[in-house]
């Protein structure tokens, strides 16, 4: 490797982007002008006080215009999708059904529990909610169960919770039985319990979060409030352009997005802000004047924010390539948050901060001294990696590798039904009620839509088919009703149900399918289609694999492309965009250890992978485009392998602060009992602290050490030297400040009152 790499030496301090006057002087601007340079700050903050007074509302409201209906988020082209939507012309009233099921606590029930139960039954088809359709109590074989159905309202929203908890209500009347209500609108009503914390709960707990971290880490009492406010009024005004759309039938929002949304808008304007509000306490050392150090914190934060958010938003924008219909709507909703965020960062932010000046730092306000503030910490990171930069980088790709190689061993098979919360929900015992005396698939057949002239030929040879427990035809009356009715023909079909022998969600109900499928479909002229749930779950399996295949390299040359632009490089763009492509594996790697032997989960959501990669590479590239912006900056001074010591001593704490709030952000995800969202917590929290804390602190500066200007072919190529020979002058002068570094190694301030403050993280820039 080259020669000139110097040997172990703390790095100096990072040269001040202009020269300034020590403190407010006499010399500067007249008191007039002064007033005037405030008119557009102040019009700024008027204008988000009153954004944030007229949609700040909305954060709360999404829930309004979502829908927890999982057919509305089918695959697109699936057969399955089909046959749903065609299977709903063969609904007499818009139903949900929800299956009671009664156990005998002592031997076989008599005519009394069954008469009871019957009872129930017409009870419950009498309630608000329900369309008077019940089916009989039909009892097992043994006497030692019953199941009956309730059909209700498909439009009842959040109500279904209720409705289906004065369904148990009726049904626990039954004497000497144990009750447990399973199908479509008990595990709607699960889900809506389960999301009702989501604009309060999740709200509440994500901002709290953050403001604990700010507070501790930052040791200010006005700053983390200020970031906090803009990121509040980012989510307004997001969730109020979603709402508009979603309410106009221009995306489907349900609360997996709602709950996603909310997340990446709070953790990406506080990264933001962070990012901006560090390199304007370092200008404030610089500069006497605020609105000068706000000029020149801005102008270098504004390119690595757009390009951030720019990064963020492409990737959720190729989702819109997905089949799956909630990975299409969280594409423009999560791209519409990212804009937001990066909104308030570049206006409100700058206007509140510098109308607050210094005092946005209070207690440890930064003194106007001329000399940019050092991290003692990140000064001796930046020791190791001029020290031994091949052992670094060749011992975090190791450990990376390893990881990786996991990532092979992760299920994204599907959750199954019992699997769906976190925590135990009265529709999954229910489920598992039903299916411990009545056949595994009870409650969730697979459904077959035919031509009505083959519908005995397509009813033979699906109940030849090993796995299925019996078929039958859909007909104009009660359900079980009439069994044997003529089946009911729409638009010259009919609708079958075929009960399957295995539980709907595991693999034997898919492969039962996979023959259903076959068997029907060799049926001449029976145009035959085969739905339901476990049809739903396998297409969807299907169907995520192949977004995985087709957006995954999509969103790497969205990436690629904009690091290019932002950093004029080739070298650079692959370098990082490699590293935290092995950093997103490695997370897999490990979420294949922890998620069954930790969390107990057996599978993940087919989902899962594919918003892990979109966020993580999206996300993870964010703090290497903080780093290597100012790398690039210190390097047209200094060359490049003195450029990525400075920035890092200089964005280490800042960006390792930024990297703690996003997963803790993401963590708070974990409010919701949901295994999907819990799942993508993990990994989105654990993927961003090791892209924060090794990739981007370990693995990329020890890179861009041992490469030097090469890191920036074509168009860097020897430019830092050329840069760094003539501004050797400016390198000279600061050796003193060099020398300071070293004095201040044992977490000495700079020098600005602000005591061990300059030592944490928010000494960054």
């Amino acid at each position: 490797m080259p020669a000139d790499r110097p040997h172990a030496a703390p790095p100096p301090a990072p040269v001040p982007s202009a020269p300034a006057p020590p403190a407010e002087a006499p010399t500067g601007p007249s008191a007039r002008r002064r007033r005037a340079r405030l008119i557009v700050p102040l019009a700024l903050l008027i204008v988000w006080l009153g954004l944030g007074g007229a949609f700040g509302s909305y954060a709360g409201r999404l829930g309004e215009v979502a829908t927890n209906d999982r057919a509305a988020f089918l695959p697109r082209s699936a057969e399955s999708t089909e046959a749903a939507r065609l299977g709903a012309d063969f609904r007499t009233d818009n139903a949900l059904p929800v299956i009671i099921v009664w156990e005998s606590r002592g031997g076989p029930l008599d005519g009394t529990g069954r008469a009871a139960a019957e009872q129930a039954l017409r009870s419950a088809a009498a309630l608000p909610g329900a369309t008077g359709r019940i089916s009989p109590a039909l009892p097992t074989a043994d006497g030692q169960a019953l199941q009956g159905v309730v059909q209700l309202r498909a439009d009842l929203g959040r109500k279904t919770g209720d409705t289906v908890g004065a369904v148990r209500e009726l049904a626990e009347r039954v004497p000497g039985t144990t009750v447990g209500l399973a199908g479509p609108a008990a595990i709607a009503a699960d889900l809506g319990g389960a999301f009702a914390g989501i604009d309060g709960l999740l709200l509440g707990v994500a901002l709290g979060v953050v403001l604990l971290i700010l507070l501790a880490v930052y040791r200010a009492v006005l700053l983390p409030l200020l970031v906090i406010l803009g990121a509040v009024f980012a989510l307004g005004i997001a969730c109020a352009l979603v709402y508009l759309l979603a309410d106009h039938g221009l995306v489907t929002v349900d609360g997996q997005v709602q709950g996603l949304l909310s997340i990446l808008v709070i953790g990406a304007a506080t990264d933001y802000g962070l990012l901006l509000s560090a390199r304007f306490r370092e200008e404030l050392h610089l500069h006497g004047d605020r609105f000068a150090a706000m000029r020149t914190a801005w102008r270098h934060s504004v390119e690595p924010i757009a390009a951030s958010g720019a990064t963020v938003a492409l990737g959720l924008l190729v989702l819109l390539l997905s089949d799956l219909t909630n990975n299409r709507a969280l594409g423009p909703v999560g791209a519409i948050g990212i804009a937001c965020a990066v909104l308030t960062a570049l206006t409100f932010l700058p206007a509140a901060l510098v109308l607050a000046g210094r005092a946005a730092y209070w207690p440890a306000r930064p003194a106007a001294d001329g000399r940019a503030p050092v991290n003692a910490v990140w000064a001796r990171v930046a020791e190791l990696v001029a020290r031994r930069p091949r052992a670094l980088w060749a011992g975090s790709l190791v450990v990376l590798a390893a990881l990786a190689a996991l990532a092979p061993t992760l299920d994204a098979g599907g959750v199954p039904q019992s699997e769906l919360f976190v925590k135990a929900q009265p529709s999954a015992a229910g489920q598992r009620l039903l299916s411990a005396h009545f056949p595994g698939g009870s409650g969730n057949p697979a459904v077959i839509i035919a031509a009505a002239d083959r519908a005995a030929p397509v009813t033979a040879a699906a109940t030849a088919v090993p796995g299925v427990a019996a078929v039958r035809a859909t007909t104009a009356g009660a359900p079980g009703a009439a069994p044997g009715a003529a089946p009911l023909v729409v638009d010259g079909r009919v609708r079958l149900e075929a009960t399957l022998t295995d539980p709907a969600d595991s693999d034997a109900a898919i492969a039962t399918v996979h023959r259903l499928r076959d068997a029907v479909h060799a049926v001449p002229d029976a145009r035959a289609l085969v739905g339901g749930y476990t049809a739903q779950q396998d297409d969807t399996r299907t169907t995520a694999a192949h977004d995985r295949r087709l957006i995954t390299p999509v969103v790497l040359l969205c990436v690629l492309a904009v690091l290019v632009l932002l950093l004029r490089s080739l070298v650079a763009p692959v370098l990082l965009a490699a590293t935290v492509a092995l950093s997103y594996l490695a997370t897999l790697g490990v979420s294949a250890v922890v998620f069954p032997h930790v969390f107990g989960f057996s599978a993940v959501d087919p989902s899962v992978p594919l918003y892990g990669y979109v966020f993580l590479v999206a996300l993870g590239v964010d703090y290497n485009i903080f780093l290597m912006t100012r790398v690039r900056e210190e390097s047209l001074r200094v060359g490049t392998r003195e450029g990525v010591l400075r920035g890092l001593t200089a964005t280490g704490g800042v960006i390792t602060s930024a990297g703690v709030v996003l997963a803790a952000t993401f963590a708070a995800l974990g409010v919701i009992p949901l295994a999907f969202l819990a799942q993508i917590a993990f990994i989105v929290a654990f993927g961003v602290l090791l892209d924060t804390l090794l990739v981007r602190s370990l693995l990329v500066p020890a890179l861009v050490r041992d490469l030097g200007d090469r890191v920036w072919w074509p168009a860097g190529t020897g430019r830092g030297v050329r840069r760094a020979a003539s501004a050797s002058a400016s390198v000279s002068a600061s050796a003193s400040v060099s020398a300071s570094v070293s004095a201040s190694g044992s977490g000495s301030g700079s020098g600005s009152g602000s005591g061990s403050a300059e030592v944490g993280p928010g000494s960054g820039g």
